[in-house]
C-alpha cells in the first residue's frame, strides 16, 4: 500500500514538502501544508471533498477553491497523484518528481497501488518519438482486482 501513515514517514516528507519549497521559493500556505498532512495520513484515495471534510477544524471551513488550489499546488509539483479514475489523490510513493506515473487500481475496494517506473514502455516511447509528440507527463491506471479481493 503506497499510503505513508507512519509518523515518522509523514514528517520526513513534510520536511522534504518544505526544504522543496524554499529552495524554489514557493510559499508554504497552511492550506497547502494541512492538505498535504491530510493525504500523507490518508489510507486511501481522498477526494476534494473528503479533504474539506476532515480539515474543517484545522482550516476553519476552507471553501472549496481552497482546497483545489492546495491540491493543483501539490500536484504540479508532484508531492500527491490525482487519480483520474476515482476523482481523488494519493501521496506519491516515491516522494519526488518525475514525468509518470502509474496505479494499479481495484474496482471493488478502491485501493490504489503506484508502480513507479521511471520510464514508459519502449514501444509507448518509440511511439510518442515517431508522431514527435511533446510529452509532458502521463498517468497510466489500471483497473482490475486486488489479491485480497480476489480471495
Amino acid at each position: 500500500m503506497p499510503f505513508m501513515t507512519d509518523q515518522k514517514t509523514i514528517d520526513k516528507n513534510l520536511k522534504l514538502f518544505k526544504q522543496f519549497c524554499d529552495k524554489e521559493g514557493l510559499r508554504i500556505t497552511k492550506p497547502r501544508t494541512e492538505v498535504f498532512k491530510h493525504i500523507l495520513a490518508s489510507d486511501k484515495p481522498q477526494t476534494a471533498y473528503d479533504i474539506i471534510d476532515a480539515l474543517k477544524k484545522p482550516l476553519d471551513n476552507p471553501k472549496p477553491p481552497t482546497i483545489y488550489r492546495a491540491l493543483e499546488f501539490l500536484t504540479e509539483n508532484a508531492f500527491i497523484h490525482r487519480i483520474e479514475s476515482l476523482n481523488a489523490y494519493i501521496s506519491c510513493i516515491e516522494g519526488h518528481r518525475h514525468k509518470g506515473s502509474q496505479f494499479m487500481i481495484c474496482d471493488i475496494c478502491q485501493n490504489v497501488e503506484e508502480i513507479h517506473l521511471c520510464h514508459l514502455p519502449p514501444s509507448m516511447e518509440n511511439k510518442i518519438t515517431e508522431n514527435k509528440f511533446n510529452l509532458k507527463y502521463w498517468n497510466i491506471e489500471v483497473h482490475g482486482q486486488c489479491s485480497n479481493c480476489q480471495a
